[in-house]
């Protein structure tokens, strides 16, 4: 034991005896159950200090920065962890959150001098690093310790031995937080402004989508006084993905956070009018089929701002025409005139979406219906002109239009469809006629039930993440944009990730220009830290004829083993697979995912593989949750995820041929490995895959291999 893993070992047991200490006293307090808003106050600070205390009990920090501000002789040990801990004896902090300003030191210090600063609230803190240290900690025992800065000594570049100790530990089924080992790229993006709409172009494996996490968690910490955790959304590519990254802003300590597809968003605003949404024929594709050129300029064109306009340019057509042109007459010589009744509707109630317009148009007619019959009282005691008026009144009101989101879109398709700019396929005019839509539908029919309903604050949101952003369109961008006012998006993906052909973007502008000019910030993460850099330089030949402009990555310096590419025969690939997945697990391979062209080939492979004694998780698009261990899973619904060791099973020229589209595809595949990647085939290899080859990135070899 060295002396440095000595002085924390001794440092660790005081600070856990503080901390247990703290628990039990207030575990000791009973719950406020009254009325009283002070000690309603007191205890909701008592239950988040012990949601805190629990959190960091086991792993109560991860980092030490010696720094001594200027003007002070001696250097304070900071040590940084998840959450901040209080010594309430001293007044003095034990463990100092992540978040605040000074744990940014943590991150920014390079030591390429011993000064640093950092912004506080009271302004710029200057001073000296003394030490930078890195600790790893599990169920309260040192696991490491490593030194990655000492003033005075010559740098012995640790930084990178705690990274890639980090890097090389195995996978589970969910997703974790990085505070240990942010990158100080990625904590300036964390540390962003709240209200500037950042875009992240990130690699496979830079960490985007936890980068965005801790950024929600940092905005929820920086500004605890003005937003709320349940008014942040994370909206995510499929419900096997919310489930994945569900576990990491719990693990820092926030709740209540929405995690939607938007998809399940969609929806709800919906209550049961639509039915549930289908697979598009356009999507085909990257399940394994062919599409249609003419189906794909379709609905390419249906996520187009233009195709927003033209929705748009139809709603004012609606709000033009929606009073009736004739007036309202209760009875014989009594009139309201249509312009009376349009002045209400156009402009003391113009600030009110379309339905409630007409609702408090109606409500002011019947007000006025009542003034007047007040009047005829007298001479009409029975009640017929009264008992005329209102049925007049009802003829009238049913003469308004009655728009649904769906009944309004319908019309503007089937009856409308000459004035868009691509005309819709027949087929798909037939399919909305049977009441059957698709994702790309769901953005202008939401854009339409805002414009009839309005949005409650309720629904509003105080920040908005998109991950897997490539596949968003425009249209449905520009719709979340009426959800968030403050325009604070978090907005990310990797444009080589773009596998849907019939959605999405080819560039970043696509969705930049929706925010005012010079407001929207971008940035790039080239540097890969998942995948060993064998794995990620044979991924990079595969897609680089394709990246047009986009960064490949960069991979960390974590050498493996070599990509291997397998020929099997047709008739030994089920036997020899199986052997491939437990040699895997033998090697003490936590996750590994046996990946596939279709759904179709992912059920068949399962059944094949259990038939083999291996038992394994068959992951399709239906899927809610990620188990872990063995998953057979087509390729498409790998992205975002990620496993120690990946398995591609018939990777040959017919299913994938050499195009954009099928290389974007093998690049997804590909990074999703940690560690390990096999292809295999039983066919001749594809010629994407020969590429890489023929530069030395992959080891070819046949069955042998595997016996």
């Amino acid at each position: 034991m060295n002396e440095a893993y000595a002085q924390e070992e001794a440092r660790l047991q005081v600070m856990l005896e503080k901390i247990e200490k703290q628990l039990v006293e207030l575990e000791g307090i009973p719950r406020y159950r009254g009325k009283d808003l002070v000690e309603q106050a007191l205890d909701n600070q008592r239950q988040n200090r012990l949601k805190q205390l629990r959190i960091a009990r086991n792993e109560p920090y991860f980092g030490r920065l010696d720094f001594a501000e200027d003007g002070k002789d001696e250097p304070t040990p900071l040590y940084i962890g998840k959450v901040g801990v209080q010594d309430d004896k001293e007044n003095a902090p034990l463990v100092i959150d992540w978040r605040a300003p000074v744990a940014s030191l943590f991150y920014s210090f390079t030591g390429e001098t011993d000064r640093a600063e950092y912004t506080s609230p009271e302004g710029v803190i200057e001073g000296t690093v003394y030490l930078k240290r890195n600790i790893a900690i599990r169920k309260q025992q040192i696991q490491r310790v490593v030194d990655s800065y000492v003033r005075g000594e010559k740098s012995s570049g640790m930084v990178d031995e705690f990274l890639l100790y980090r890097l090389g530990e195995k996978k589970d089924n969910r997703l974790r937080d990085i505070v240990s080992t942010i990158q100080h790229e990625q904590d300036q993006i964390i540390r962003a402004e709240r209200n500037i709409p950042l875009v992240i172009q990130g690699v496979p494996g830079s960490g985007k989508t936890t980068v965005a996490l801790h950024r929600l968690a940092y905005l929820l910490y920086q500004y605890q006084e003005q937003l709320r955790a349940e008014r942040f959304v994370i909206f995510a590519p499929n419900r096997m993905f919310v489930d994945y990254i569900s576990d990491v802003l719990p693990e820092l300590g926030v709740g209540d956070v929405q995690q939607f597809t938007f998809v399940d968003w969609a929806y709800d605003f919906f209550d049961d009018e639509l039915p549930p949404v289908e697979k598009e024929w356009a999507d085909e594709f990257a399940m394994g089929g062919t599409v249609d050129q003419a189906d794909l300029a379709w609905f390419r064109y249906k996520g187009s701002l233009a195709f927003h306009d033209r929705i748009a340019a139809s709603l004012t057509e609606l709000e033009a025409t929606f009073v009736p042109e004739k007036p309202f007459s209760p009875w014989e010589g009594k009139v309201l005139p249509a312009e009376e009744i349009r002045r209400w509707f156009a402009e003391e109630y113009r600030h009110y979406p379309l339905l409630k317009r007409k609702e408090r148009v109606f409500a002011r007619l019947k007000r006025w219906l009542e003034m007047e019959l007040k009047e005829l009282r007298d001479i009409d005691p029975r009640g017929k002109i009264r008992k005329q008026a209102n049925q007049r009144l009802r003829t009238y009101m049913k003469a308004w239009p009655q728009p649904t989101p769906w009944s309004w879109y319908l019309r503007l398709i089937s009856t409308k469809s000459a004035e868009f700019d691509v005309a819709p396929p027949a087929a798909f005019v037939q399919k909305l006629k049977r009441k059957r839509i698709g994702v790309t539908d769901l953005a202008p029919l939401l854009h339409i039930h805002v414009a009839l309903h309005g949005i409650s604050n309720e629904n509003t949101f105080d920040h908005v993440v998109i991950d897997e952003a490539q596949d968003v369109s425009p249209y449905q961008l520009a719709v979340l944009q009426r959800f968030c006012q403050s325009n604070s998006f978090t907005i990310l993906g990797d444009l080589l990730q773009n596998i849907h052909v019939h959605k999405g973007i080819t560039e970043w502008r696509e969705l930049m220009d929706l925010f005012a000019k010079g407001t929207c910030r971008y940035v790039q993460l080239n540097k890969s830290y998942r995948s060993t850099m064998e794995i990620i330089q044979f991924a990079n030949e595969i897609v680089r004829d394709y990246a047009k402009g986009v960064a490949v990555a960069t991979p960390v310096y974590r050498s493996g083993d070599p990509v291997r590419m397998l020929s099997v025969s047709a008739a030994e690939r089920n036997v020899l697979l199986a052997r491939e997945v437990q040699a895997l697990i033998e090697r003490g391979v936590g996750t590994v995912a046996v990946v596939t062209r279709t759904e179709a080939e992912s059920e068949r492979i399962a059944a094949e593989l259990r038939d083999q004694g291996v038992e394994a998780h068959l992951i399709t698009s239906t899927q809610a949750e990620y188990h872990g261990g063995i998953s057979v899973i087509p390729i498409y619904l790998t992205k975002g995820m990620e496993f120690d060791a990946v398995i591609l099973v018939e990777v040959d020229e017919g299913r994938y041929p050499v195009d954009e589209l099928h290389a974007k595809l093998l690049f997804v595949g590909c990074t999703r490995a940690l560690h390990h990647l096999v292809m295999m085939s039983s066919e001749r290899h594809s010629p994407l895959l020969e590429k890489a080859a023929r530069h030395g990135l992959g080891e070819l070899g046949g069955e042998e291999v595997l016996r």
